[in-house]
């Protein structure tokens, strides 16, 4: 049963992902990949969240597995911002390559302890 939630998850976190990548590409244009850094410091911040649950008020470590592994798994992405941050290398846009491997690095780890801190 676990697998399947695991499954359902990480389907939602796909097609969320997606989503929110068109919404934010169709009002932000530009070459700097701005919903792929949304996207990973808020589950990152989510992931953060449910991670507390489970260390500090005692939730379910399935809950860790079906939220963090299936949902988080699905729409967060580490190998579309490696991409992109080359691209961006690429096109000679270095700065802002820098910068967004910079951010993505720093803000989802920040995004994750703050999380964490509102669960506990």
């Amino acid at each position: 049963m676990i697998v399947l939630a695991l499954a359902i998850a990480g389907a939602l976190g796909a097609v969320s992902r997606f989503t929110l990548d068109s919404v934010v590409r169709t009002k932000l244009h530009g070459a700097f990949p701005w919903a792929t850094v949304a996207i990973n410091i808020s589950g990152s911040l989510l992931l953060g969240f449910v991670a507390g649950l489970v260390l500090f008020d005692g939730a379910s470590s399935d809950l860790q597995t079906v939220v963090g592994t299936g949902f988080c798994g699905g729409y967060t992405t580490f190998s579309t911002a490696s991409v992109e941050t080359v691209r961006l290398m690429q096109q000679g846009r270095r700065l802002s390559a820098l910068a967004n491997a910079v951010a993505t690095l720093v803000l989802s780890v920040g995004a994750c302890a703050v999380g964490v801190a509102i669960a506990a």
